[in-house]
C-alpha cells in the first residue's frame, strides 16, 4: 500500500506575517474612544448653540419679554428652520432654548457645563424655578457624573431640599455653589442630607437597631446610593478598645472627596444629648488611631427615628463635625413630604437669619461700635459682587445714589432678609457705612482697589 502523506499543519498567520492579534483590540479601543470624544464635543457644541439661539431670540426678537413666546413669533421662526434643520427647532424646543438662556444667563458657565451635561440634562433642569436649586443640581451632576435618569431621580427625591445647604440664606448658598463651580470643592453641607430615605430596606412594624443595621448591610448598594457619591464602606461593628473595655461603632465609611472617615451611629428612638458624647468619643478615637496623613478629621452622622432641631441648635453640632438626621423606612404621601421639607427649610433659614441679625457690630477694643471703619482685608467673592453692584449702580445713577433693597433683590434674586443680612456683614467688615432710616443711605468706604469687576451683566 502506498505510504500516506503527512499532513502538515500551517503556522498561525501571526507567525508568518508578524500580525499581532492584540492589534485589532487596540485599534477597536482607539476608534471607540475617539468616537466618544467626538460625540462629547458635538454634544457640547449643540448645547452652546441652543443657548445662543435662545438668547438671540429673547434679546433681539422678544426684547426680554417672557409672555409672548408661543403666539406668533416661535411658530413663524420654527416654520423657517424645521424644513432645513429638523424637528429640533420646533416651537416647543425653541421655547425651551429661550427658557435655557433665561435660567442660565452666563454663557461661560453654560460652556463649562456643556462638556459634562447633555441637552437632555438641561431639559430636566429647566422646570426648576429657584436659581440656587437649579445650580445645585447642575454642579452636582457635573461633579458626580449623573446620567439623565439619575438626575431625574435626584430631583424627584428632593435631594436639594434635604441638604444642609438649602437651609442657609440664599447668599451663602450661592457663595458655596460658586466655590463648588470654581474649585470643585465639596463641603459637608453638600454631602449630608436630612432626612434619609431608607424605604428600600423593607422594614415594617417593630425592629431593633441590629435589624436596621443588618438590613442596611444586606442592601448596601442602595444605601450607598442614598448616602451619595464617593462614600466607601469600611466596617460594620468596628471594635475599639479603651481601658480594656470594648466599644463598637455601628457603621464606618470613608468619603473620598472630603477625605474623611464618617461614623454612622444608628438610633431607633429620638435624638438624645447622650448620643453626642458617644459620637465624639468615637470620632476622637478614630482621629488618634485611624486618621492617616493628608486626611481631615472624622465626621459623625447620628441617624435617628426622630430629632429635635432645638436640641441640635443648642449643641452647635455642625461646628463639631457632627450631623443629626432622621431616617424614613416608609415614605409619607409626596404632598405631605414636600410640605414637611419646605417647612423645615423655611424654619432653618429663619433661625439662621435671626441669629445673624442678633450678632453685634464689629468690635474695637472689646466694645461694640456703630461706626464702621475702613477695612484693608479683601471681601469674599459674594461680598465683592455686592460692592461691585453698589459702585456700578451709583456710577450709572445720575444722582449718584445707592441701590434700594428692591434693586439688590432683583439683581441677585434674593429674599429681603438675605439682602439685609449681607448689608449688615458689609458694614461689620468696614466695607460700607449706612445712614439709619434712609433706604439709599449707603456709602462705600472700602478701597476701590479691593472691589472686583461685576461679573453679571448690569441691568439698571
Amino acid at each position: 500500500m502506498p505510504a500516506k502523506k503527512k499532513t502538515t499543519l500551517s503556522k498561525p498567520t501571526s507567525s508568518i506575517t508578524g500580525f499581532d492579534p492584540q492589534l485589532v483590540s487596540d485599534l477597536r479601543d482607539m476608534i471607540l474612544t475617539t468616537r466618544q470624544t467626538v460625540a462629547r464635543g458635538v454634544n457640547a457644541a449643540l448645547v452652546v448653540l441652543y443657548w445662543k439661539v435662545g438668547d438671540r431670540i429673547r434679546r433681539n426678537v422678544l426684547h426680554g419679554k417672557r409672555a409672548t413666546y408661543g403666539t406668533e413669533i416661535l411658530p413663524t421662526l420654527s416654520s423657517k428652520l424645521v424644513p432645513e434643520f429638523g424637528q429640533g427647532f420646533s416651537p416647543r424646543n425653541l421655547a425651551r432654548m429661550i427658557s435655557f438662556s433665561e435660567s442660565l444667563p452666563d454663557e461661560q458657565i453654560v460652556s463649562t457645563l456643556s462638556t459634562h451635561l447633555g441637552w437632555s440634562h438641561f431639559v430636566e433642569l429647566l422646570p426648576l424655578k429657584k436659581h440656587n436649586q437649579r445650580d445645585f443640581y447642575a454642579e452636582m451632576c457635573r461633579i458626580e457624573r449623573w446620567s439623565v435618569r439619575t438626575l431625574r431621580q435626584k430631583i424627584d427625591g428632593m435631594l436639594y431640599e434635604r441638604t444642609a445647604l438649602s437651609k442657609k440664606p440664599d447668599l451663602l448658598i450661592k457663595q458655596e455653589l460658586d466655590e463648588l463651580r470654581e474649585q470643585d470643592k465639596l463641603t459637608p453641607d453638600l454631602v449630608f442630607r436630612d432626612p434619609y430615605f431608607l424605604d428600600f430596606l423593607g422594614l415594617k412594624g417593630a425592629f431593633s437597631e441590629k435589624d436596621l443595621e443588618s438590613a442596611i448591610l444586606r442592601d448596601i448598594e442602595s444605601f450607598l446610593v442614598e448616602l451619595g457619591s464617593d462614600f466607601a464602606f469600611v466596617a460594620r461593628q468596628k471594635r475599639i478598645v479603651v481601658d480594656d473595655d470594648d466599644f463598637y461603632i455601628d457603621l464606618l465609611f470613608y468619603h473620598r472627596s472630603l477625605r474623611r472617615l464618617v461614623v454612622i451611629d444608628l438610633k431607633l428612638g429620638k435624638f438624645s444629648p447622650s448620643d453626642v458624647g458617644q459620637m465624639e468619643f468615637y470620632m476622637r478615637w478614630l482621629k488618634k488611631h485611624e486618621m492617616r496623613p493628608g486626611e481631615e478629621e472624622p465626621l459623625g452622622l447620628i441617624l435617628c427615628a426622630q430629632k429635635s432641631d432645638e436640641r441640635i441648635e443648642v449643641f452647635e453640632l455642625a461646628a463639631r463635625g457632627i450631623r443629626v438626621a432622621e431616617y424614613l423606612t416608609a415614605l409619607p404621601p409626596r404632598k405631605l413630604l414636600i410640605e414637611k421639607l419646605h417647612h423645615s427649610v423655611e424654619l432653618a433659614r429663619q433661625r439662621f437669619e435671626s441669629k445673624d441679625l442678633r450678632e453685634p457690630k464689629t468690635k474695637i477694643g472689646g466694645s461694640a461700635t456703630k461706626e464702621a471703619k475702613p477695612s484693608k482685608s479683601a471681601p469674599t467673592h459674594q461680598q465683592g459682587q455686592f460692592l461691585a453692584f453698589i459702585r456700578e449702580y451709583m456710577m450709572r445713577n445720575e444722582h449718584g445714589v445707592a441701590p434700594t433693597h428692591a434693586a439688590f433683590q432683583k439683581f441677585f434674586d434674593l429674599t429681603p432678609p438675605s439682602v439685609n443680612s449681607m448689608l449688615i456683614r458689609l458694614e461689620q467688615r468696614g466695607f460700607i457705612k449706612r445712614t439709619p432710616g434712609q433706604a439709599r443711605g449707603i456709602q462705600l468706604i472700602i478701597s476701590p482697589d479691593l472691589i472686583p469687576p461685576l461679573e453679571r451683566k448690569f441691568k439698571f
